[in-house]
């Protein structure tokens, strides 16, 4: 009786020589002397009533039956020298015999040699004897929670915490950590709890019970399927266009998992099962299977092995619990796309090599955007993909990937390398003037919507001024000036042009008077031109409407034809100002 106790207080000791190292220097404060000191142990608390009577029911019934922690075995053992499952159960159960035995409990439970299972049980079972559960320890552990248990001697905390709180199915799992080790498979439910030696057979009630308490909830029976799907699409193996996978334990049963059931659980999937076993390979007893194809894949055309082998490796890191649900479904989708290597590639769809106008028609975007992008298709070197992030890489197989459906950023992604063929090709630009936009449009990086848009615009306007027949440095005063407000109003409209009009000087400020006679934009003007240039301008109002409604056809309506009334008006313009005979256009 005196010895336990001794050997109890040096232990106390010991761990009070541990906290009571040197640390920070204390702080005194009036008073201090007349209060009572407070050491907290770290690890260590002061049992709730409610925990005080829970470990005092569990300790009862361990020191009753001591063998209750234990598996059930289903397997045939050998013997105790060659089956580490056989030695362990012969040593608890002498540890058993001996559960009232306080002396011989406490120099086993710090015995360094032998069953480590069986230090901890001599442990628990003199904590039961003792009867003292107002100070606890916690066993926290981040994946199997926490709890309080009684700690004694030199056993694993987590092999103590297992023993006294044996009706835990998960934390029970703990006690036999070194057995699972060395290969042997542990199933706890809360309604049984089985070994099945070195082959990890499921129970088929633990993989009821695993099913019902997981993370996702499922619906059936024999065929299970979660939210998103249906019994048929599972039964049936149907192709979903986001993609599903199909589980199958050991004994036949089935379940199916949606991306929506995947993307947002509560709590990781594999863990709510794995953790329910020991150790937790859960791919040892389950087959799983990703079933989908990309949209447009034919039916009689197997998926590339390539991708294949990948997405196995997929599916077993997220069984490994090394893989968040979130990205399952993505990461398997990405692993057979990224392993095709012919034809077009875009979000979750194929396309055959034959199929870039299938393809352009579903990007979103504007017909101009949708042109570049083609223009740069037609002009590739190679194979080429445009991740997500905005990273472009060439490839040696010829297949185009884009992670976008969008137009405008695969084309910020692609008009670095590929910006100054589209100018060329599309726009029939090059040289210095393609580089300014280039570059422009590099740095800038508008929508290139609006940028094929206005750059598209100001080229046909630019081509229509083209086909006026005379250029403005080619026309004597004041017809240059003419020709001027002629080629602004074509480009940015009629109100663009007053300011101009109005600034002339000489026969300048005739013709901008006449200019605003023609488009009726007189009215607040008048004072700004003496009678001279008034009169002058009144003249020229005929000949000069002529030249515009000319000119009007040829910018605005694109009519060719009109380029003879535009010369035969400019002469007549010239003979009424007074410039003299025009040079041939």
């Amino acid at each position: 009786m005196v010895e336990p106790l001794i050997d109890e207080l040096k232990g106390r000791n010991r761990f009070a020589s541990l906290y009571n190292m040197a640390g920070p220097a204390e702080v005194s404060f009036p008073g201090d002397k007349n209060r009572r000191k407070k050491v907290r142990v770290r690890g260590i608390k002061q049992a709730s009533k409610q925990i005080q009577e829970r470990l005092e029911k569990d300790l009862d019934s361990l020191i009753e039956d001591p063998l209750i922690f234990l598996p059930k075995i289903n397997v045939n053992l050998g013997k105790p020298r060659r089956d580490m499952m056989a030695a362990s159960l012969k040593e608890i159960d002498y540890v058993a015999s001996k559960r009232h035995d306080r002396r011989w409990l406490a120099k086993r439970m710090v015995k360094r040699r032998g069953c480590v299972i069986s230090r901890s049980l001599a442990g628990s079972l003199l904590a039961a004897l003792d009867g003292d559960h107002s100070t606890v320890s916690v066993f926290n552990n981040p994946v199997y929670g926490s709890s309080s248990f009684i700690r004694r001697g030199n056993g694993k905390q987590s092999h103590q915490a297992g023993i006294q709180n044996f009706n835990n199915h998960k934390l029970r799992l703990l006690v036999w950590d070194d057995h699972a080790k060395s290969g042997h498979w542990f199933f706890s439910w809360k309604n049984g709890f089985e070994y099945t030696g070195l082959s990890p057979l499921a129970p088929d009630d633990w993989i009821e019970s695993a099913l019902n308490n997981a993370s996702i909830k499922f619906s059936g029976d024999e065929i299970r399927w979660s939210k998103g799907l249906d019994e048929e699409t599972v039964t049936n193996e149907m192709f979903t266009d986001s993609g599903w996978l199909k589980i199958t334990f050991q004994n036949g049963v089935v379940a199916g998992l949606s991306q929506s059931s995947l993307s947002k659980p509560d709590e990781a999937f594999i863990p709510s099962i794995a953790l329910t076993m020991l150790p937790p390979k859960i791919s040892e007893i389950v087959e799983a299977e990703w079933i989908w194809r990309p949209t447009g894949w034919p039916e009689d055309k197997p998926l590339p092995p390539k991708g294949l082998e990948k997405l196995e490796e997929i599916i077993l890191a997220w069984m490994s619990m090394t893989l968040d649900d979130s990205v399952l479904a993505r990461e398997c989708r990405i692993s057979i796309l990224n392993s095709i290597e012919d034809g077009y590639v875009c979000g979750n769809n194929w396309f055959d090599s034959e199929g870039k106008n299938e393809l352009l028609e579903y990007l979103s975007g504007s017909e101009n955007e949708k042109e570049a992008i083609s223009t740069i298709l037609d002009n590739l070197d190679s194979g080429i993909h445009v991740r997500q992030d905005g990273q472009t890489f060439d490839l040696e197989d010829d297949v185009v990937r884009f992670e976008e459906s969008s137009c405008h950023p695969l084309l910020v992604s692609l008009w670095e390398e590929y910006g100054m063929v589209v100018l060329e090709k599309m726009f029939d630009l090059n040289g210095e003037k393609a580089d300014l936009i280039y570059k422009k449009q590099l740095q800038r990086k508008q929508g290139f919507g609006a940028f094929l848009r206005e750059l598209d615009a100001n080229l046909s306007t630019a081509k229509k001024l083209d086909l006026l027949p005379w250029k403005t440095n080619e026309l004597p005063v004041p017809l240059n000036f003419a020709d001027k407000l002629i080629r602004k109003a074509g480009d940015h409209g009629i109100a663009s042009t007053v300011s101009m009009a109005r600034k002339g000087s000489g026969l300048e400020s005739s013709m901008g008077w006449a200019w605003l006679v023609v488009h009726d934009r007189t009215e607040s003007d008048a004072w700004r031109f003496d009678s001279s240039s008034r009169d002058k301008g009144s003249d020229w109002v005929p000949a000069l409407k002529m030249l515009w409604d000319s000119a009007e056809k040829i910018l605005l309506h694109n009519q060719k034809d009109a380029r003879k009334d535009y010369i035969v008006a400019m002469e007549k313009l010239a003979e009424i100002s007074g410039a003299g005979k025009l040079s041939k256009p």
